[in-house]
């Protein structure tokens, strides 16, 4: 039996859709207010859902029966400093109640950590596993929760838990909507003036989850891997994108203070409003920083090859323009 966590989610669900292809039994969590994904309705025979969250450790061994494969794919993703302390909470213990669960039951664990949890470069070089957040980012909420989520399973390797790592850039789809990433691209479909001087790594969703299938089917252990297909600065891609929907590309780069400004009136507008702010200050920061990813490492590991950002760009856009 393999069980994913987070099944309800943007990646979770394009890699239960990819499993149920298979027609593997699979047994699938998700809290009780949260809706089946579309996606996934086709699967229903293949699939068992049962309530259980993740801080709840007598739910999670009653998930874990018979399970030999187990996908952690949930967590809370928040960059408000509101959230810090529940959110790393819940990640962190989440994350140490599953591992313990693998444990018991003899399961192997492919972990979905984030590239939040890896280090800087220096000035010209790529980003890789080796690099770890040396100083803790104490404003980077998300980040903190992580990277400690991450350590939570070193710490189950250590104590003879067969599990592998992964870290994915930004994750885009199709699938994704406007909600998450998508919202990057419906932003530039609406208008964007501005870019900002730093670069990012993105990578398709489907290749996320197919990285995480072959690995779990491997027999690499106590290993990390950035998943992450292209390099790209956001100059090149909101203007790629801009000209995909037909739309004017921003023209004017925003410089470091604007930015600021900028978070610091979207964190106003929120503390009225009780919106999430449409910036936040970790994404102001980080859209001025390049930060270059190197991923020979999974390449080479499973024989892998991304999918080009460019047709996935163009799949994002069919869906949006309908």
């Amino acid at each position: 039996m393999i069980l994913v966590t987070g099944a309800t989610g943007f990646l979770g669900a394009e890699l239960v859709k990819q499993l149920a292809e298979t027609g593997l039994p699979l047994r699938c969590t998700r809290r009780n207010h949260s809706v089946i994904p579309q996606i996934l309705l086709q699967y229903s025979e293949l699939i068992e859902w049962v309530e259980a969250d993740i801080c709840d450790i007598f739910a999670l061994e009653a998930a874990m029966e018979g399970v030999t494969q187990a996908y952690h794919c949930a967590a809370w993703v928040s960059f408000k400093q509101a959230d810090k302390e529940p959110m790393i909470s819940t990640n962190v213990n989440g994350t140490a109640n599953i591992v313990n669960a693998c444990i018991d039951a003899g399961a192997r664990l492919i972990h979905v950590s984030s590239i939040a949890a890896v280090g800087i470069a220096k000035t010209g070089e790529l980003i890789t596993e080796k690099h770890y957040i040396e100083e803790t980012p104490t404003n980077n909420v998300y980040a903190i929760s992580k990277l400690e989520s991450e350590m939570e399973v070193w710490r189950g390797i250590a104590e003879g838990l067969n599990a592998a790592i992964v870290n994915p850039s930004l994750i885009i789809g199709a699938s994704a909507g406007t909600a998450g990433s998508g919202a990057l691209f419906e932003t530039v479909r609406k208008g964007l003036s501005f870019y900002t001087k730093g670069s990012i790594g993105l990578v398709d969703v489907a290749d996320v989850a197919k990285c995480m299938i072959a690995l779990m089917n491997s027999d690499i252990i106590a290993e990390r891997y950035i998943i992450n297909a292209e390099n790209w600065d956001y100059k090149d891609l909101f203007n790629t994108v801009a000209n995909k929907f037909h739309v004017k590309s921003p023209s004017r780069q925003a410089q470091p203070w604007m930015l600021e400004l900028a978070w610091r009136g979207a964190s106003l507008i929120s503390s009225i409003t009780g919106k999430d702010p449409s910036l936040d200050k970790i994404s102001a920061q980080s859209a001025s920083q390049v930060m270059n990813y190197d991923n020979s490492k999974v390449k080479q590991a499973i024989e892998f090859e991304f999918k080009p950002i460019n047709k996935t760009i163009d799949e994002i856009v069919a869906v949006l323009t309908k």
